[in-house]
Formats: structure tokens, sequence, C-alpha cells
């Protein structure tokens, strides 16, 4: 077993910057560079969390709540173990750009075949918008030749992850801020470092790269109420639904997951008691939660693990 103590001093090394860090998995899959970039705790999914994990004893935590800043939780992490090290962009206040290098197998989209680095795509983005490109800013540079670029997340509503063209900035840029970690400089993947290119005090993210990353906030979508059984049951179920929906409607972005997570919580409680049936709760929420801009996978996966955590504590209506 390698000696955990480089890592473990990467790991505080950052946190001394007010990064939240957290353990990846060891790099011990030469084949397999991917691996060492999950998080190392926890080990399940929040739809598969068994609860037998002490920090899961009220509801699944991942990977962003158990990032810390604290010296003493970082040593004991790092104690016996070389864990690589993970930096949680939201809690830390951070913005990635992280510009990939074009895989030798990979075909391009339309348009992009003579990109061969997404710093290539940055900087003619940055042209195209007039600006200098936001380079000199602290710099790491990746086990496969790509580039993360770090800043300070600007004021505003906060940012969350873009992947490619798909919401983001380009072929082979990607962006990581709440709800994204990166990999830190001092851990590598399947033998290659990630390593401190540029250490430069951080830029805050220029606006206009801000402003094509923030979404368009939509207008508030109409609580769908749907016909179903659960509204002839009586008067308290009707209005502990409306208000469950109309809460759910007007979340915020980025924080709407979370609001359907707790309407999920909230009504299954109603359905371990027997107010509703579990298959009502889903009637009920689905069709906000997708007319809110979730997609049908993580409206399903997180009223599931709503409905478990519900099933904990049955609420009965008289």
């Amino acid at each position: 077993m390698l000696d955990p103590g480089p890592l473990r001093a990467a790991a505080l090394a950052h946190a001394a910057r007010g990064w939240h860090v957290f353990p990846l998995r060891p790099d011990n899959r030469p084949h397999d560079p991917d691996q060492a970039k999950r998080p190392a705790f926890p080990d399940h999914a929040e739809d598969r969390c068994p609860g037998t994990d002490p920090r899961c004893r009220d509801g699944h935590t991942g990977w962003e709540p158990r990032a810390t800043c604290d010296p003493q939780r970082i040593a004991r992490a790092w104690q016996r173990v070389p864990y690589n090290v993970g930096i949680a962009c939201g809690p830390s206040g951070l913005v990635v750009i992280d510009l990939d290098a074009r895989k030798p197998d990979a075909t391009p989209p339309a348009g992009c075949e003579h990109y061969r680095h997404g710093l290539e795509v940055f900087t003619d983005l940055c042209r195209q918008h007039g600006q200098p490109v936001p380079d000199d800013t602290y710099t790491v540079e990746t086990g496969n030749g790509g580039r993360h670029l770090f800043f300070t997340h600007p004021a505003g509503p906060p940012l969350r992850n873009t992947q490619g063209r798909r919401g983001g900035l380009g072929y082979l840029i990607d962006t990581r801020a709440h709800g994204g970690y990166v990999v830190a400089a001092g851990s590598t993947a399947a033998g290659r470092a990630y390593r401190v290119l540029l250490d430069r005090p951080l830029l805050v993210l220029p606006s206009w790269l801000a402003d094509l990353l923030r979404p368009a906030v939509p207008a508030r979508p109409r609580t769908v109420l749907g016909d179903f059984s659960a509204f002839r049951r009586g008067a308290y179920v009707r209005a502990a639904v409306r208000r469950t929906l109309d809460h759910l409607a007007d979340a915020p972005v980025g924080e709407r997951n979370a609001a359907l997570l707790g309407g999920a919580v909230s009504l299954g409680q109603l359905a371990a008691g027997g107010a509703l049936t579990e298959t009502e709760v889903i009637e009920a929420l689905t069709p906000t939660a997708l007319a809110i801009g979730l997609t049908e996978q993580e409206t399903s996966r997180t009223i599931r693990s709503g409905l478990r955590y519900g099933a904990n504590k049955p609420r009965r209506v008289a």
C-alpha cells in the first residue's frame, strides 16, 4: 500500500485555501483511470442507500455534504489509505472550467473536426465574444493533458454543471459548480498526475461566461394537479398535496431536486400512514417535476428515494 502522506498533505493544502475536500478512490487500477475519479464514500447511490452507513442514519448523505475543510477530519480520512482528493465546487464557492483533450478514437461533432483540445474551443469562444481568454487564474493540468481553470463563483443564482455543447460552453468543455466536483492536484489516475500548472490567485468568473452558463429562468409553471383518486379522499389530503405541488413549482433553479425530494418525503409519510398510495404520490408529483425542468430519470429516482425515507415516519390522518 502506498504512503498516504503526500495525498493527505495535498488534501490539507487545498482545505487551507477554503476548498472543501473529500476522498476519491485510490489509484490502484492502472487500466481503469475513471475509477480513481469516483468518490470513495459513500459507496452506494442514493436510491440504494441501506441506511447502515453512520452518516446516512437520517437519510442518504452523499459526497458533497461530507466534503470538509476540517484538518482533523482530513487527517483521519487519509490516515491509512492513499485516497485521491476531490474538491466539492459548490461548498468551496468555485466554478471550474474543464478543458479536455480530445481522445484519439473520438468522433467530433460536425464543424468541430479541427479541434484537438478544449483550450482551442475556449479561445475561439472568447474571440467570438470579443473577450480576452481568462487563463491567468489557478490552473491544474489533468492526467490526460486537459486543464482545469479555477474561478470564484460570481454573485447571483448558483451555477450548475454543464457538459459540452448541451447547455454548456462548447465541444470539449465541461464546467463544474454546485453539485459538481473536480479531481485535485496531487492526485493520480492510472498513474498520471494532476499537477498545478499555474499557481495564481483565483479570478472571479467573468460575467459574460456566467451569463452563458446560467439558464434562462422559465416562467413559473402551472401546478399540475391532475385527476387522481387522492383528491376524493378528503380536504386534508387535497390541501397537503396542493401545498406540496405549489412549493415544488416555486422552487428556484438549483433547488428543484431538493424540493422534489422533500415533497416526496412528506407525501410518502402520508402514504405510509395509509392516506395515500405510493402510486398516487408518483402521479401527483411527476407532472409538476417535469414541468419545472427535471428529467424523467431524476424525477423517478428522487421520488422513490423520498417514498423510502417517508416510510420510516408514517403520518396518519384522523
